[in-house]
């Protein structure tokens, strides 16, 4: 678990060590979120007759409106024909244009580098939205359905209930998982362990069930970033692949079934003040 994400750097060639003063000074650093989706085992999760479980599980996790999919799974067609499913959050870059355009400073990054929007100050302009090439951000025309007891939830923009009219939305990396050295809802629900929470300052990574050191998962398996030419400097990486390592073969023609809602799903919110367990 994400927990876990220290332990490198507290254990020596004899075992368990004590903390070191530079090991104590890096626990004392901000954490840096990445995500790595393994796409060797990303299958789209068709494999086990499933809609895609890490929509599904952001869709419950965050209440998201319906209509709305803050991550989706696309279906992706490669040079030889030949397709694959490519899982697709919002991008967190360093260099966002969401947030250079926003006019009113809704939309900022975090200490941990996470992009956040603030609905109190988000104005509707949609600018951000125009400014993101990666189609990341949607926009709440009407007022979406908010479940039981959202009128009380204790707003952050780390977790957005309730959800506002005239306000964008979009994903937020689990921010309210992640300070709680959690998983985000996606990488904790996803049956291949395809998606991994990694962290800069620590160059580690995890997926729930291994733990990698980040650099070297990322140089070793050739990994790439959307659309790094546009100099935005994506947080999410993707190891090339069809989901091979589960089963799927690149002649395989099934697509994903349609992700349900929340309000399908059957979903309650029974922490107001912290997010769904």
């Amino acid at each position: 678990m994400v927990a876990g994400l220290a332990a490198p750097a507290l254990i020596g060639a004899g075992g368990l060590s004590q903390p070191s003063a530079d090991s104590r000074s890096r626990s004392t650093r901000r954490r840096q979120w990445v995500l790595v989706i393994d796409l060797r085992k990303c299958e789209g999760c068709v494999t086990t007759g499933k809609p895609p479980q890490c929509v599904e599980a952001c869709n419950v996790e965050h209440f998201v409106p319906r209509g709305q999919e803050w991550i989706r799974v696309l279906e992706m067609k490669d040079l030889t024909g030949h397709t694959y499913f490519l899982p697709r959050p919002c991008m967190q870059c360093e260099n966002a244009p969401c947030v250079r355009v926003c006019p009113v400073g809704a939309s900022y990054h975090n200490e941990e580098g996470v992009v956040l929007i603030d609905h109190r100050r988000c104005i509707g302009c949609r600018l951000c939205m125009a400014a993101c090439p990666y189609g990341a951000r949607v926009f709440n025309w009407g007022q979406p359905e908010n479940p039981p007891g959202a009128l009380f939830a204790d707003y952050r923009p780390e977790y957005p209930v309730p959800h506002l009219k005239g306000t964008v939305e979009k994903c937020m990396l689990c921010a309210h998982r992640t300070q709680n050295g959690k998983l985000p809802a996606c990488a904790q629900a996803c049956p291949m362990f395809a998606i991994y929470l990694g962290d800069l300052t620590e160059d580690v990574a995890t997926n729930g069930k291994e733990v990698v050191q980040l650099s070297t998962f990322l140089a070793e398996n050739h990994a790439f970033r959307l659309r790094e030419e546009l100099g935005t400097r994506p947080r999410v990486w993707y190891v090339p692949g069809h989901g091979q390592e589960y089963g799927r073969d690149v002649r395989d023609t099934r697509t994903p079934k349609k992700p349900r809602s929340w309000q399908e799903l059957g979903a309650t919110l029974e922490n107001p003040h912290g997010g769904h367990q």
